[in-house]
């Protein structure tokens, strides 16, 4: 991954096994060569199943479930939710239940989550992301027009910290990219773990 000799990083290509346009995004703005391949797969929460151990399991799940079709390819699984009061808030339904979101968000700290996994040949590695992020106190008028104009239905928590959601966001704490929904600077060590790169390894 790393290459001493001529100075610079050489980033395998992955496979990515997400649909998440945010998370494309992100890898390309990194510069790292992708193709995607959606995975299949059950992401119903387990009873009693806390978030931190959720988020890494679907991205394990994810990640594994797309190598077995690919071999000797490096597949990326993530999941991300969002945490308040240690309950976990997924994906809006329909506009209503994302004001509904918005609200119990609205002038409070919560968490970011996100499970991020590696899989190749058999091996995983895999991790946790956590950023907190704090919302100003907010109106109905200014709940309404988020949940209305932040396309908000295929997002944890129903915002997209770099879309509207950034004019009432007063604070963030860690890893900005997880909260966009990919911490890339924690895939780059996973993979350096998985192919046992020594340098990449040493940054982690």
């Amino acid at each position: 991954m790393l290459n001493t000799e001529l100075s610079k990083i050489e980033l395998p290509r992955l496979i990515l096994a997400s649909g998440s346009p945010r998370r494309a995004e992100i890898m390309n703005s990194v510069g790292w060569q992708f193709i995607r391949d959606v995975p299949n797969i059950d992401e119903t929460e387990l009873p009693g199943e806390q978030a931190d151990i959720y988020v890494q399991r679907l991205a394990r799940t994810k990640a594994e479930s797309v190598a077995e079709r690919y071999s000797g390819e490096i597949v990326l699984g993530a999941d991300t939710t969002v945490v308040v009061d240690g309950q976990i808030v997924g994906k809006p339904v329909d506009v209503e239940d994302a004001k509904r979101m918005i609200r119990s968000l609205a002038g409070r700290w919560h968490e970011v989550l996100t499970g991020v996994a590696v899989a190749k040949s058999g091996q995983c590695e895999s991790g946790l992301q956590s950023t907190r992020v704090k919302f100003s106190p907010m109106s109905q008028v200014e709940i309404d027009f988020l949940a209305e104009n932040g396309d908000p239905l295929d997002k944890a928590g129903a915002y997209a910290v770099q879309a509207q959601a950034a004019l009432f966001i007063e604070a963030i704490e860690g890893d900005y990219w997880n909260v966009v929904g990919l911490p890339v600077s924690l895939v780059y060590r996973l993979v350096g773990n998985l192919i046992n790169d020594p340098n990449t390894k040493a940054l982690a």
